[in-house]
């Protein structure tokens, strides 16, 4: 199994690299002047009925057959129970995965048209935020919220999102997926690539290697190198929000699920304050406040989520009752 899941990162590198094979197709597009924030810039300038019925019909059959996957697991729990060998919905998820690869890429090379055509260009953003956010609740009763301690209070509300956070999750992937055209800029690049370990990580439901704490740590870090990578390929003077602010989430909370001695655990965060200072003795220090924007709001809605989750389940028993 662990060989699998080796050979399907590896594979996920090389069809990153792929995508480069699109440059000659994608320089015949000329995209529309930049906008502004809200404005998307990857989008096709003349969309028509041909290229959004690629877009939302390639999105539409990747979600259903997602979610299908999940339902069947859900209803067949009884069949998985051994996680430490490849079961044929492993398989068929896998197999799935690769298919919509190379449908998304075609679909570029012919239309070059995605979601966020029709849809704000904050949407893929908050979609992928609130899937980490989840996993801090799901993940706290084990490895704590603020250095090591307070995950007790999420408790109640596990089991609720152990059960259904995979339709969420994959709409959220599956969504982001769509909503970009296969480019070949770095930021995008990076993007995919983060994409493809998602997708991969759906697709080893119900095996060790779904929750294997290393693999989904890297997977909640990875997004701190994609969010340092655009900001700085995009030119935006803000990057250090990105870096520093998923930084701390790492030193905060995400650090001490992993068993690390203290030892460790203080050389990182020493490491941090030292590349603290290193940015900010040259950005100036007016602007360090940036650096818990993203802690705040993260962890702001933890709370709100597991405040919502934990009345659903409340009113849920009452009604069994």
């Amino acid at each position: 199994m662990t060989r699998v899941w080796s050979a399907a990162v590896i594979i996920a590198a090389l069809v990153t690299a792929c995508i480069l094979l699109l440059e000659t197709q994608l320089q015949q597009i000329v995209l529309l002047p930049d906008q502004g924030a809200l404005w998307y810039y990857w989008k096709r300038p003349d969309p028509d009925f041909a290229s959004q019925a690629s877009a939302w019909g390639g999105y539409l059959l990747h979600q259903l057959f997602i979610w299908g996957v999940i339902a069947w697991c859900q209803n067949n729990r009884d069949k998985l129970q051994d996680r430490n060998r490849m079961h044929p919905i492993n398989w068929i998820g896998l197999g799935g995965t690769a298919i919509f690869v190379v449908l998304h890429f075609v679909q570029t090379a012919v239309w070059y048209d995605g979601l966020a055509q029709n849809t704000p260009v904050f949407s893929s953003q908050a979609s992928v935020v609130l899937l980490l956010v989840v996993v801090l609740v799901i993940e706290a009763p084990r490895r704590g919220l603020f250095f090591g301690e307070g995950g007790s209070r999420f408790i109640g509300v596990r089991p609720f999102l152990i059960r259904y956070h995979g339709y969420y999750f994959s709409w959220a992937v599956v969504f982001t997926y769509w909503f970009h055209p296969m480019e070949t800029t770095l930021g995008h690049l990076f993007g995919f690539f983060y994409t493809f370990l998602l997708l991969i990580q759906a697709s080893f439901v119900f095996t060790r290697v779904h929750t294997n704490k290393y693999w989904t740590v890297c997977l909640e870090v990875l997004v701190l190198f994609h969010g340092a990578v655009v900001a700085i390929v995009a030119g935006q003077e803000f990057w250090p929000m990105f870096l520093f602010g998923f930084l701390i989430m790492f030193i905060v909370t995400q650090m001490h699920g992993l068993g690390l001695s203290k030892f460790v655990r203080w050389c990182i965060a020493l490491l941090f304050i030292a590349l603290l200072l290193a940015v900010y003795s040259e950005r100036g220090w007016a602007q360090i406040h940036e650096i818990i924007r993203i802690p705040v709001i993260d962890y702001a809605l933890v709370f709100v989520l597991a405040g919502l989750i934990a009345l659903i389940v409340k009113r849920s028993k009452k009604h069994k009752t």
